[in-house]
């Protein structure tokens, strides 16, 4: 579904959320009496009550956020000063804010844990949103970096934001997709801090960036048109690769930019479309590797490679996580209530010693490590 333009997210979206959180929140008593009557037709211990309430808040917690989002406008001279460093920090403390607010209530309503493993520490057992230090690992604030994610739906964009933010104290910078605009108080908020909203790759025709020619042996154009002439052809490929690489220009050590080279979640249908343009690309070896991947897509790597190259002297951190899956629309939440669940997050740090030279060896690279969080991910899943 195509955004519709800023002007009318501004005048009719974001009045619509308050207009309609203020009906709900005044005839809380109405539904919920009745949606408590109904809750033993439901299965599963309140579930109908539950998703009502989580419902109520969520627009509750946007309607708070707009106001605070206007009220930090007017303070900044009407959006005069909006880009200024103090308004850049108070706004990642609003995001902070917001983010804790909104994942105490997932823990008490949806029973929802976090769990990190890997190279990042954890504080122990207190919740990752929790005041501890952040400690010296590779998230931690001092060095630049790139937060490269395996994909499964808006819900562990806001779960990686909320660590990034709360718990390891970064400044994050967001590569995400267009649709997001939807969603009013990520639009607005994320349209005052560093942030880029790209196209999925799905709706078009190729990624946010080029992959690069393969090695001789290898190049075997199919179907009339190489991958390198597409690009070439197509300057919105190109742009959207350019708009992430100037997303990671100038990144410092607070800094970090959070990228999905997916470009979506894992559906059986976009990973034959990726194996497609992998044909027609010429690069036969990596569409039978992509045929092998049963819970991640083959990254796209241009956005990646422009922010390797933006970003000279940044570290990567690859991410996998399990728990999230089935959990991106309305109808997977609503079989999954009461969740009680575990997100396991896994992170892999490299340093930049350890990140090959060249566009060729880095999108190798690139595809092994997808490789490796899809091995992760299998061999993690939890039980059913």
């Amino acid at each position: 579904m195509k955004t519709p333009p800023r002007w009318v997210r501004r005048l009719l979206l974001a009045p619509a959320v308050i207009a309609l959180a203020a009906a709900l929140l005044a005839t809380a008593p109405l539904w919920l009496l009745a949606a408590l009557g109904l809750a033993a037709l439901v299965p599963r211990h309140f579930r109908l009550p539950r998703v009502l309430w989580m419902l109520t808040f969520y627009l509750l917690w946007e309607s708070a956020a707009l106001v605070a989002l206007f009220v930090l406008w007017v303070a900044s001279g009407f959006g005069w000063r909006l880009h200024t460093p103090a308004f850049q920090r108070a706004h990642y403390a609003l995001a902070g804010a917001l983010l804790r607010i909104l994942f105490w209530q997932a823990r008490q309503v949806l029973r929802l844990r976090i769990k990190i493993v890997g190279d990042v520490p954890h504080p122990g057992t207190r919740p990752p949103d929790s005041q501890n230090d952040a400690g010296a690992g590779p998230l931690a604030p001092g060095r630049p970096l790139i937060v490269a994610s395996r994909h499964a739906g808006p819900g562990d964009s806001l779960i990686l934001v909320h660590l990034l933010i709360n718990h390891f104290r970064r400044q994050p910078r967001i590569v995400l997709r267009e649709t997001l605009q939807w969603d009013p108080v990520v639009d607005v908020l994320l349209h005052r801090l560093p942030s880029r909203f790209i196209t999925p790759t799905w709706r078009t025709a190729g990624g946010p960036g080029r992959m690069p020619a393969p090695a001789a042996p290898f190049r075997r154009p199919l179907l009339g048109e190489s991958f390198r002439g597409a690009i070439a052809a197509d300057p919105s490929r190109r742009t959207a690769a350019q708009e992430v690489g100037a997303l990671a220009r100038g990144l410092d050590g607070n800094g970090v930019v959070l990228i999905f080279p997916e470009g979506g979640k894992f559906t059986k249908e976009r990973k034959f479309r990726r194996i497609e343009r992998l044909l027609r690309a010429g690069w036969v070896g990596h569409a039978c590797r992509a045929a092998a991947l049963f819970n991640v897509l083959a990254p796209q790597p241009g956005g990646m490679l422009a922010a390797l190259d933006a970003a000279p002297e940044a570290d990567v951190v690859f991410i996998a996580h399990t728990g999230l899956e089935g959990l991106s629309t309305f109808s997977g939440i609503w079989r999954e209530l009461p969740m009680d669940k575990q997100i396991v997050i896994h992170a892999w740090h490299v340093p930049r010693g350890g990140i090959p030279h060249g566009a060729e060896a880095r999108n190798e690279w690139l595809f092994s490590w997808f490789e490796r969080i899809d091995g992760w991910i299998g061999s993690n899943q939890p039980p059913a």
